[in-house]
């Protein structure tokens, strides 16, 4: 390029901010532009340079994005980009046509809260106890199954960051991690210890037994699965355990290769808490044919009593949605009812726990804790959810999310992002401590 006196000049390509006076005199036409204009232009391109952050950016960009996400939706966005489609819609899926699925998280919005004025909150306290535990924030990680399937630490990675966070993981009896491994990894951090009562009682029996030698201190049964639902995006994708390439999903798993290179080179994706249990074979298909093959329909309330008598100590039951039901829960022993339809994964057109929560705390009237799980998505909802009468609430696809996204730094973010929430929220409601939430602060539509 030639300067205004016909010379070659070497073109340096620069940020807009960082053009010199100098510069805006070369490329203005000196006749039409007069010292006031120049000035002004230089104080302009000065603001400019205070305005912009040239500085490399740390990290890949997946870390990149779990700093800029601002909620749960951008984590799960994340999540969806990373993982291949049928690793993503195993967990974000849910059954048949999703109704429940959808319910569960737009349940919420048929709330309003109803805040207090003038009410000192310099400080406010997100911390509470469940089953004696004390926990720094109402949120406790619910058991999902298989997350070395999202990423390589799977669940010692979010056990990790919930005892990091202060708070409680529960470990699924379909996990990818053993009882042992989860329990030192989570470095004295709070677990429980999810479980069904198979047809096979002394594999029960000795799934306790591993589990109260290895620290845990509580009981989750899931009462909700007395047959599979019906999930139809896996079916879709031909997803199979382990997960392998096919013509249905090839080009669509061959563009996530972040996702495949550590999942091929780490240790196989299995059910490794019962990998001892099918005779001659540890492959998840097998393993998981024969957890299926456990499912026993003929669950009855006197194998709940068996079951409490068999923890003996802190124990949640999992899966009640009806105010009669939660009443005989607590009849047998239990210290806390989680109001939950596994998610929407089980009966479509369920009801969503936030719309019977009231109902069953009103049955349980104090005898028990009772906590929700299902479609929360935002602080709002946990302190709906507390305010409504539930002692915390359990998350399932924002943590798995969390490690699609970036394994336990993605776990870290989504506790990170609901505690600010949950906080706001307290604040804006004029709301010091989540114990002070009671239904006062909230109002149904017309």
């Amino acid at each position: 390029m030639l300067d205004a006196s016909g010379h070659a000049v070497k073109r340096v390509d620069r940020h807009p901010a960082q053009v010199s006076v100098t510069r805006v005199a070369v490329l203005c036409d000196d006749r039409t532009v007069n010292s006031s204009t120049l000035r002004q232009a230089a104080a302009g391109l000065a603001r400019a340079r205070t305005m912009v952050d040239l500085r490399q950016a740390e990290g890949n960009r997946w870390e990149r994005g779990l700093r800029r996400a601002r909620n749960i939706a951008d984590v799960r966005e994340l999540a969806r980009r990373r993982l291949p489609p049928m690793i993503f819609d195993f967990t974000d899926g849910g059954a048949e046509d999703e109704v429940t699925l959808g319910r569960n998280s737009s349940g919420f919005g048929r709330w309003r809260f109803q805040p207090r004025s003038l009410v000192d909150v310099r400080t406010v306290d997100t911390s509470t106890t469940v089953m004696g535990q004390p926990i720094s924030l109402p949120v406790v990680l619910s058991p999902c199954g298989l997350a070395r399937l999202n990423h390589p630490d799977g669940e010692r990675a979010a056990a990790r960051a919930a005892g990091r966070a202060g708070t409680v993981f529960a470990l699924s009896t379909g996990a990818s991690c053993s009882i042992e491994d989860v329990a030192e990894a989570a470095a004295g951090g709070p677990l429980w210890m999810q479980l069904y009562v198979w047809r096979d009682r002394g594999v029960v029996k000795e799934l306790i037994a591993r589990a109260r030698d290895a620290g845990y201190v509580g009981c989750v049964l899931t009462v909700d699965v007395p047959t599979v639902g019906n999930r139809e995006r896996d079916a879709a994708h031909g997803m199979a355990l382990p997960p392998r390439i096919t013509p249905r999903n090839v080009v669509s798993s061959a563009t996530r290769p972040g996702w495949w290179w550590p999942f091929i080179t780490s240790p196989e994706v299995t059910f490794e808490i019962v990998r001892d249990k099918a005779a001659g074979s540890r492959d998840a298909g097998t393993l998981g044919a024969y957890a299926s093959s456990q499912i026993d329909p003929g669950v009855t309330w006197d194998d709940l009593a068996w079951m409490v008598d068999a923890w003996d100590g802190n124990f949640a039951i999992k899966g009640v949605m009806r105010p009669g039901d939660a009443v005989r829960a607590v009849e047998a022993g239990v210290q806390a009812v989680i109001v939950s339809n596994h998610g929407g994964r089980q009966l479509d057109h369920a009801v969503s726990p936030i719309d019977v929560l009231a109902d069953v705390v009103a049955a349980v009237d104090g005898r028990a804790e009772v906590i929700l799980d299902g479609g929360v998505r935002r602080g709002t909802d946990v302190c709906k959810a507390l305010a409504l009468g539930a002692q915390a609430v359990m998350v399932g696809r924002p943590y798995m999310w969390g490690l699609g996204a970036g394994g336990e730094a993605g776990v870290d973010r989504v506790l990170e992002i609901l505690r600010g929430e949950i906080t706001r929220t307290l604040t804006l409601l004029g709301c010091p401590t989540v114990a002070d939430l009671d239904r006062s602060f909230v109002a149904t539509l017309p």
